[in-house]
């Protein structure tokens, strides 16, 4: 296990711990003693992963602070026009393009098609990411116990192709997405539906740092009534952090489900609003 996915796994700890506790505001040394650190290199750790403090970190996944952002960007059309956000060191998601495979491509399960994919630590956990000439068709995070199975989807949607285990190939693509200071394009090769692709592209529009939810995604793309279908459809987004459906919260400020993991959601959103302040 790299440095980088046992950092992470600290902070997830604590993220836990501080969302539990956080109305009892428990000081440094209390976070501290749950991920069994010393109380100055637990606030080294969080703060180099984090950008900020654990106290401030948590502040802007509070409630009141969810609540706010919702409100600040109306509209989605708002959220784009927004997008003066930047985090630094993550990728702008101006530069992400969503491609739908053929019809052909769907019905055949990617017959033809040459498919990369590798294991790689990120800020965020390990995550499985795989790659087509045409652009990344998958990004997932993992774990110890769901390594095995986030493979097994993702060969279950491509299980025509021909499927390559290529670490250094990948690696670069990792590299880009979650270590690049400069941002380039980055294409998504993604197998969905007519609705399900709007529904992703409609999730490029909320820039860092902002949340929207999901009454506003369906009304974005002209079904308001499909709310519930908006949601399968984000549930079942394949690229993780490029297509940002971790950005859609309730409409009552609270973050609600990840495919996953909560804990990840709510370390993204507050990576992100840390960076946007």
């Amino acid at each position: 296990m790299s440095d980088r996915t046992i950092d992470y796994e600290r902070v997830a700890k604590a993220i836990d711990f501080l969302e539990t506790h956080f109305k009892s505001q428990p000081d440094l040394d209390e976070v501290a003693r749950q991920v069994h650190l010393s109380p100055h290199h637990f606030q080294r750790i969080f703060t180099e992963w984090a950008g900020v403090s654990p106290k401030k970190f948590m502040q802007y996944l509070s409630i009141e602070h969810l609540r706010s952002r919702i409100f600040d960007l109306p509209n989605l059309q708002d959220a784009a026009d927004a997008v003066g956000y930047s985090a630094p060191s993550r990728v702008y998601d101006l530069f992400v393009s969503i491609e739908g495979v053929t019809p052909n491509e769907f019905k055949t399960a990617g017959r033809g098609l040459e498919i990369r994919y590798g294991f790689h630590p990120t800020p965020f956990g390990e995550c499985l990411i795989a790659l087509t000439s045409k652009g990344i068709c998958a990004l997932s995070f993992v774990d110890e116990n769901s390594r095995q199975t986030e493979l097994d989807r993702f060969m279950g949607k491509w299980q025509s192709a021909n499927l390559v285990f290529d670490a250094a190939k990948t690696a670069s693509a990792v590299r880009q997405i979650f270590d690049s200071k400069e941002p380039r394009k980055i294409h998504l090769l993604v197998q969905g539906t007519n609705f399900q692709l709007k529904v992703w592209e409609a999730l490029l529009t909320i820039p860092p740092g902002a949340v929207t939810t999901y009454q506003k995604i369906a009304g974005h793309i002209h079904h308001p009534g499909a709310v519930r279908a908006v949601g399968t459809a984000i549930g079942q987004n394949p690229v993780a952090f490029l297509i940002p459906c971790h950005r859609v919260i309730r409409k009552e400020g609270q973050v609600g489900g990840y495919y996953w993991g909560s804990t990840r959601k709510k370390a993204l959103l507050g990576c992100e609003m840390a960076s946007t302040n």
